[in-house]
Formats: structure tokens, C-alpha cells, sequence
């Protein structure tokens, strides 16, 4: 073998160790990206209480998270909404809190679910909101399969706990500047549109 044949080989075998490091540390890199963003396909996908859906606004360090309304539930819980976000897609994400204020575990969540019995169980389907101005209800959005576009998973909350949730819904029209937010079980809240 020549000199220059070597060197042909040993050029070709570090563009291929560069390849394999490449996707070896593109692999590492991190799903978490698809993670951080909320759904904005006109399918979302089913999402649970976990990481995967978007994190509602939390307390960072001594700074507290705006809460822009309430409700006051059954047994001590209550609903705080942190925002309700208009995007250019035509979606409107509502997210917020569920905190156990009581003494004794919360595990009454059935009527959270609405009508749904089997797409998305543990969950807030049965949130809506209202366009009070412009007289129309909007329902939480669903995949192609009919998982809600909302928090699912849901398990009993511990007193003192609180639970991270999210709904998505089509976005009223740019003209409506506020809407009804309303969960089974506890009293619709006034909440502002952003975006």
C-alpha cells in the first residue's frame, strides 16, 4: 500500500470517528426541548401531570408567580390560574394551580374529567371557558385519538400540596379580552387573555 493510500484510509477513518461522535453526542443532547413548549399542532397530544406538558408558572426563589385569578373548590381546595395566553397558532393555553388547602387528602376529581370516561382519565377535560362578550363556550382541544389537550394523571392531592395544570383551547377572537375559566366543582373565574 502507498503512502498515499494510507493516507487516504486514515483521512476516511477520522471523518467517520467525527460522525459517530457527532450523533453519539447529539444523542445526549437533551430530549427535553419538544418538552418545554406547548402543544401547537391542531392535534395536541395527550399530556399528563409530568414533565412533558407545560409547566405552569411557579414561585422562583423569593419571587412569587402572578396569579391573575381564583376559585375556591370542595374540601379546602382551590384553583389559582397564572395565565391564560393567546398564541399566533389560534390557541389559547390557560395554566395555573390546584392546592389542597384542607386537612385531610383531596381524591374527589371525577367531575374534573367532564363527560370523559376513557381518552383521558385523571384529568381536566371537563374545563372550559367562556367568551361572555361574544356568547360562545370553547371546550378543551383534543388529538386525533381524543386525548385532551390538558392535564391528565391526576392523583389525590395531599393537603398542603398543590398540583401544576394546563388547558388548551382554540383562541377566541383577538377582540375578546377576558374569558370565563371554569373546572366541575368549583366557581368559573374571570381570567385576562395575554397575547
Amino acid at each position: 500500500m502507498s503512502m498515499r493510500q494510507k493516507a487516504k484510509v486514515r483521512g476516511g477513518a477520522a471523518v467517520v470517528v467525527a460522525a459517530v461522535l457527532a450523533l453519539v453526542l447529539a444523542g445526549c443532547g437533551g430530549g427535553d426541548d419538544q418538552a418545554k413548549e406547548p402543544q401547537k399542532s391542531a392535534t395536541p397530544q395527550s399530556q399528563g401531570s409530568d414533565a412533558s406538558q407545560p409547566a405552569p408558572a411557579q414561585s422562583k426563589g423569593s419571587e412569587s408567580v402572578e396569579v391573575i385569578a381564583t376559585s375556591q373548590g370542595p374540601a379546602g381546595v382551590i384553583l389559582e390560574i397564572n395565565s391564560a395566553v393567546r398564541n399566533q397558532d389560534g390557541y389559547l393555553t390557560v395554566t395555573g394551580r390546584i392546592k389542597n388547602t384542607g386537612s385531610s387528602t383531596f381524591s374527589q376529581m371525577a367531575t374534573w374529567r367532564g363527560d370523559e370516561k376513557t381518552a383521558s382519565p385523571a384529568s381536566i377535560a371537563g374545563a372550559t371557558v367562556v367568551d361572555t362578550a361574544g356568547k360562545k363556550r370553547y371546550y378543551v382541544l383534543r388529538d386525533t385519538e381524543g386525548r385532551c389537550a390538558c392535564t391528565t394523571g391526576l392523583t389525590p392531592i395531599k393537603a398542603g400540596e398543590s398540583v401544576p395544570i394546563f388547558a388548551q383551547y382554540p383562541a377566541p377572537p383577538t377582540s375578546t379580552t377576558e374569558v370565563a375559566f371554569g373546572l366541575p366543582s368549583f366557581a368559573a373565574a374571570t381570567v385576562k387573555i395575554s397575547g
